[in-house]
């Protein structure tokens, strides 16, 4: 067979060279040790949660270097983009603090345009560079045309490995295919010259030359050593179209683009042995592969499963709705992504995550749990550092957002909201009643009249008459002027003529020699002021409301037991 011959037939409108494309696409001028890597999406739908995690990973390595990190846009399956995918995918990995040195970003018309000098960076405009390496590939007898069918080339690429183990039926029909594959790289140039005359489309197949019974040593930068089988698969390079396949484009844009490091799920180790085969045929080096394990979940019965795109979580469109800060998500990643993170943060209570020494060495092998709990814990933490204004102004744009009445409360006075937050904020012990921004309302949306409401009444062990006797003395003797400790003290004498002792100590030796203490007495006020048995510190709730809207509060529960009588 003429290869060169049957290279110009295939790609008569192929004048260019391996060699002159690598001249458009230098090596990148980086200090030693940097590292490149990618983020390479498809436009199919949302930022799945699983997408984040290798592109930290990514983007720690990257920058944690040196190097950088570009976004490439995989696109060549035109049947299943969804349209301005490729743009919300964008903004909301900037939201996640993944921010590209180069690649597909977004242009001032809000959609997806190049910066950087090693573009285009969608590949469904890189066809004619695919080309080039393609000719080459047939013009060296390493690939070969198949004038067939979409339908019947989609058939024969598809063995079910299970099936072929247990069902000697499969594994028949995996021989006759493999007999099949076989017959099809026989061919003459009379019957390319043919096919071609008539306007037959042909796809583009490797021609493969592993021996499924031997194995290549290979080592994944998590998992480790590997063996793994072969490729004796002759897969597409091009699709009838022109279009490359993923497995093709990855490898030259790889190549071209200086990635060292490639990122993705263990999903694709079974497609590892085509893509190094890749590489070798095309004679590129190959770069470093970390396959990262699924990332798991507990299912009603206490099972792992993993965490599939219908799970709540798995979008990261979720995070913004249910009120999650970025910061809080991205700190909740790390400590999914290397076991010693969480000591770290520990020794380090100030510092930013980035700050924070990525190892690959401390990434698990065997798959991480999403667990809720623990990210909202991790987000407690988060949000308890961050100062009242801060806090103040982004549960104000979330509310606006998501809950629009509560948010134009919150906006009416941003003083008083801001005040609302600062209870409890600084020191040593911050409170960390917020997880979310959402946890906001419940917290402390009784500071704010429309949302004020009883979440329970007295307990009917407490004497109706003390409670009433108790607010209308606090009304009687309540000057806002008070210091913290005055306040307190006249808290305390209220209940000590009713049998509300105001020493602690005493109560817990002996509470049946008491009514209560002043606990108690604190607690009517409480409910009459806020609404809710635990909230805030009282005397700072009552300074933020004010004397008239405390006071107010506090006859309308005298009025309400009054009539519950």
């Amino acid at each position: 067979m003429d290869f060169e011959k049957l290279a110009d037939l295939l790609f008569p409108q192929v004048t260019k060279k391996p060699a002159d494309i690598e001249a458009e696409f230098p090596p990148r001028s980086l200090p030693e040790g940097a590292k490149v890597t990618r983020f390479a999406p498809s436009p199919t739908g949302f930022v799945h949660f699983g997408g984040l995690f290798p592109t930290t990973v990514a983007e720690r390595l990257a920058h944690q270097s040196g190097g950088v990190l570009y976004l490439r846009i995989e696109d060549t399956d035109a049947k299943r983009e969804v349209p301005g995918a490729a743009e919300a995918l964008i903004r909301t990995l900037s939201v996640y603090g993944v921010n590209f040195d180069e690649g597909a970003i977004l242009g001032e018309d809000g959609k997806v345009a190049d910066h950087g000098a090693y573009g285009p960076y969608k590949q469904s405009l890189r066809g004619p560079i695919y080309h080039v390496f393609a000719k080459q590939l047939v013009k060296e007898g390493r690939a070969y045309p198949c004038f067939t069918t979409e339908e019947e080339l989609e058939e024969l690429g598809q063995v079910n490995k299970k099936e072929e183990i247990k069902n000697t039926d499969w594994q028949a029909e995996a021989e006759a295919r493999r007999a099949e594959m076989l017959r099809r790289r026989q061919f003459t140039m009379e019957e390319v010259e043919a096919n071609l005359a008539v306007g037959n489309p042909f796809v583009l197949r490797i021609l493969a030359d592993g021996d499924p019974e031997k194995k290549i040593r290979f080592t994944d930068l998590v998992k480790g050593n590997m063996e793994i089988p072969e490729n004796d698969e002759d897969f597409v390079l091009l699709k009838s179209d022109g279009i490359p396949t993923y497995h093709f484009a990855h490898a030259v844009d790889d190549h071209l683009m200086g990635t060292t490091h490639v990122i993705r799920g263990e999903e694709w180790l079974p497609s590892l042995a085509k893509h190094l085969q890749l590489f070798r045929y095309l004679g590129f080096k190959t770069p470093k592969y970390m396959h990262i394990a699924q990332i798991m979940r507990l299912d009603e019965a206490g099972n792992k499963k993993k965490l599939s795109k219908r799970d709540m979580g798995a979008n990261m469109d979720d995070y913004t709705r249910m009120g999650y800060c970025p910061e809080a998500v991205c700190e909740y990643v790390m400590t999914l992504l290397n076991s010693n993170y969480e000591e770290w943060r520990m020794q380090n209570p100030d510092k930013s995550y980035r700050d924070f020494p990525f190892n690959i060495k401390k990434m698990s092998v065997s798959g991480c749990l999403f667990d809720f709990r623990k990210l909202d814990d991790v987000s407690k933490n988060v949000i308890s550092k961050m100062d009242a204004k801060t806090v103040a102004d982004r549960v104000t744009e979330w509310a606006l957002a998501f809950d629009p009445a509560f948010g134009a409360a919150l906006a009416r006075d941003p003083a008083f909201t801001e005040a609302i937050f600062a209870i409890g904020r600084g020191g040593k012990k911050p409170r960390k009643d917020l997880a979310t921004w959402a946890d906001a309302k419940p917290y402390m949306g009784f500071f704010f009249d429309e949302f004020f409401a009883l979440e329970t009444t007295y307990d009917e062990t407490y004497d109706r008459a003390d409670i009433r006797a108790i607010l209308e003395g606090f009304l009687s003797t309540y000057d806002e002027a008070d210091d913290m400790n005055t306040w307190f003290e006249k808290v305390k004498a209220l209940g000590e003529p009713l049998g509300y002792t105001p020493d602690m100590k005493a109560y817990k030796a002996d509470p049946t020699a008491y009514k209560g203490s002043v606990a108690d007495v604190s607690m009517f006020i409480r409910l009459a002021v806020t609404g809710k048995l635990n909230a805030p510190d009282l005397y700072t709730v009552m300074q933020i409301l004010g004397k008239a809207q405390t006071e107010d509060r506090i006859q309308k529960m005298l009025h309400t037991l009054e009539e519950s009588k």
